[in-house]
């Protein structure tokens, strides 16, 4: 962790982020429409004091600070790294998923959501559809849902029958005992949050234009099938939680809450070590007397509106 009684200029660094991060916040704040702020009154009466926004973001930014050194790790260390997210619909999965990746290297963590399987991949082993998106050495996936989906919604909604489930379940441990036994370090978690708070999550999607998109007819169905979804949960999890890759369950009623806690622990599973560089220098810029910039076209440029 970043310790606090460094010198000035690491100081200085963590309050400019800081105020970014809070400019950000107050940005996606005050885009909001009235309609979602007078639902997000109703919704802050009867939801427990969050934690406070300046603790929040030095303590996120603290741990984005540690999972660079992470990305650093697997990096020079080769090692392969799958994280998998799973949970109800608007538990916080996108959430927690953005600020682990904000600041991360996209050629070295990268986000897998996959659609709906084709017709194709219907037909195909049913794993066969992730294994291309598993780690090679030196590599971050997040699984913004997963194989687990043949546990949940398909079983839920009927995609899957009753046979192709309780394959899965049972094929399910052994697919991740392979890929530990392949060095893969694979870490699994499930984000819970209540029945209460999730309505009130929908509601917020519902009446906002900006975040109507974040809601499909299958999360207007979960809310319909909120019991049986309960049901395939215990199931799956009571079937699923190996010694080699156990679950991990984040209470998500608190949003900002549930980020740190699950970025936290997530670093602290892992055996990462601060990886050495070599000092960079920013060498002089070379200067031709006898180059003359080009005046390009106006028309190339963008218009300056702002």
């Amino acid at each position: 962790m970043i310790n606090p009684n460094k010198d000035g200029d690491e100081l200085d660094w963590l309050e400019a982020e800081l105020a970014d991060t809070l400019d950000e916040d107050y940005e996606l704040e005050i885009s909001e429409p009235a309609l979602s702020m007078e639902i997000r009154k109703i919704y802050n009466r009867v939801h427990p004091d969050t934690i406070d926004r300046r603790v929040y973001f030095r303590e996120l930014l603290k741990l984005q600070a540690e999972l660079i050194k992470l990305q650093d790790w697997v990096a020079h260390t080769r090692a392969k790294l799958v994280v998998v997210f799973e949970g109800r619909d608007s538990a916080g999965k996108g959430g927690v998923i953005k600020r682990i990746t904000q600041r991360l290297n996209p050629r070295i963590c990268r986000v897998v959501a996959l659609p709906a399987p084709s017709d194709r991949e219907k037909t195909q082993w049913y794993f066969q559809r992730y294994v291309p998106h598993l780690p090679a050495g030196g590599e971050i996936v997040l699984f913004d849902r997963s194989w687990y989906n043949r546990a949940g919604v398909e079983r839920v909604m009927g995609f899957a029958s009753p046979d192709q489930v309780e394959r899965f379940l049972h094929d399910v441990p052994e697919f991740e005992r392979m890929l530990v036994r392949d060095d893969t370090i694979l870490v699994k978690y499930w984000f819970s949050i209540t029945d209460e708070e999730q309505q009130m999550r929908f509601l917020v999607r519902i009446h906002d234009p900006l975040k109507q998109w974040k809601l499909s007819p299958m999360d207007l169905q979960s809310r319909v099938r909120w019991e049986d979804y309960t049901r395939a949960k215990e199931e799956m999890l009571a079937r699923t939680n190996i010694p080699e890759a156990p679950w991990y369950i984040v209470e998500g009623n608190d949003k900002k809450r549930a980020r740190l806690n699950c970025i936290s622990h997530l670093l602290g599973l892992i055996p990462y070590t601060e990886v050495d560089h070599p000092h960079v220098e920013l060498p002089d810029r070379v200067f031709n007397p006898d180059y003359e910039r080009r005046v390009l076209p106006s028309e190339l440029y963008v218009p300056e509106k702002y």
